[in-house]
């Protein structure tokens, strides 16, 4: 579902664009970003909950990304923070299940099949970028204060996508499984050791998530070079999950999450340097392992450990967790970077630090199946 993709591809970015188009300060644009992801612990257990419950991934998932639409269209009308606030936590009610929906109907689709999810989830990525220099040329042509009409463009594309899935098989073909089920309950040491490492490291790209594109217009680069850099860390990512059918044996998930960690240890150390601008496009490839090699590392993880009937779920569990993270690093980043600009990126190595100690907890309490 590609065109899930472009619509992050434009609003992680630029977003923070038109909020300080808007006036509003750091500080404030830290906590615009975060209540949303605060919303998501309302919607997403409930969501996918039903969804499992009744079998419904693809209704469920046309009917958010309808009502996302609709969001959207309420974000650029509104005008003062306090609305924006307001109607951007509720188009998150409806936007933020979309995606562990949409991760629930391609492992299942992809079981069924017995394919690998990497190869195909580098088309997402391929739509990010795809939405990162819509935006970026947009923003260069365009007031900054309408940068919002391409966000409620691209959800229209996702309910577009959505409407036109397939519904999954009832009863899917049999195909002998790559790896074992897990057989025990869903909560255990292992399961919470994941949902934690992952959580810290995706929250430990929040000041690059918030402030990036910020930073770097004020440092004089104009919306395609911005586009470019958040792309070239995307067309890592895609080489990773396109090799990820080959990644050799000993690369299990929860080896993915050290590997993430180091990686976002290392990038954000080098983002808080007075780093030359040659030095971006390195450090932005790193994105490849600190944001594609957590993501591939959870996933793997939740498609052996969850037990039958709570795919959706353990995917909701995981939304959640890496929500409230996210939620609580967003908040504080605005204040880090209005106090500290680029040393704030020393706070996000540390929740990566943090997220690779919890990551070597699953990896020694694991009950990983041989592959």
């Amino acid at each position: 579902m590609p065109a899930l993709f472009i619509l992050p591809g434009i609003q992680m970015p630029f977003f923070p664009v038109w909020l300080k188009a808007k006036d509003v300060d750091a500080r404030l644009i830290g906590v615009v970003l975060a209540v949303p992801m605060i919303a998501r612990v309302l919607a997403i257990p409930v969501v996918t909950r039903v969804a499992d419950r009744r079998d419904a991934v693809r209704d469920v998932l046309i009917i958010a990304s309808l009502a996302s639409v609709v969001g959207y269209t309420l974000v650029g009308f509104s005008t003062g923070v306090t609305e924006i606030l307001i109607t951007y936590t509720l188009t998150a009610l409806f936007f933020t299940p979309l995606m562990p929906l949409a991760e629930t109907y391609a492992l299942k689709g992809l079981g069924a099949r017995g394919r690998a999810y990497g190869p195909v989830r580098l088309w997402g990525s391929l739509a990010f970028i795809v939405g990162n220099f819509a935006a970026g040329f947009a923003a260069d042509a365009i007031p900054a204060r309408h940068l919002i009409w391409l966000m409620v463009a691209a959800s229209a594309l996702v309910a577009l996508a959505a409407w036109g899935l397939a519904p999954l098989a009832a009863n899917p073909p049999e195909r002998k499984p790559q790896v074992v089920s897990h057989e025990g309950p869903l909560w255990d040491r292992a399961f919470v050791a994941v949902l934690a490492s992952a959580s810290l490291i995706q929250a430990s790209h929040a000041v690059f998530y918030g402030f990036s594109a910020v930073q770097w217009q004020g440092a004089g680069l104009d919306g395609t070079s911005i586009a470019a850099l958040w792309a070239l860390g995307v067309a890592a990512e895609i080489v990773l999950f396109a090799v990820q059918a080959r990644l050799p044996p000993f690369l299990t998930p929860t080896v993915m999450l050290m590997i993430g960690a180091s990686a976002g240890t290392i990038r954000w150390l080098g983002m808080a340097l007075d780093r030359p601008a040659l030095a971006l496009p390195w450090l932005q490839m790193l994105h490849a392992l600190s944001f594609g090699a957590t993501h591939l590392g959870a996933l793997m993880f939740l498609a052996r450990h969850a037990p039958p009937g709570q795919a959706a779920t353990a995917q909701g569990h995981l939304a959640i967790a890496a929500g409230l993270a996210m939620a609580a690093a967003m908040g504080v980043s605005g204040v880090l970077y209005d106090d500290f600009g680029s040393r704030a990126y020393v706070a996000m190595a540390l929740a990566a630090i943090a997220g690779g100690a919890c990551g070597f907890i699953a990896h020694r309490t694991r009950r990983e199946p041989p592959h």
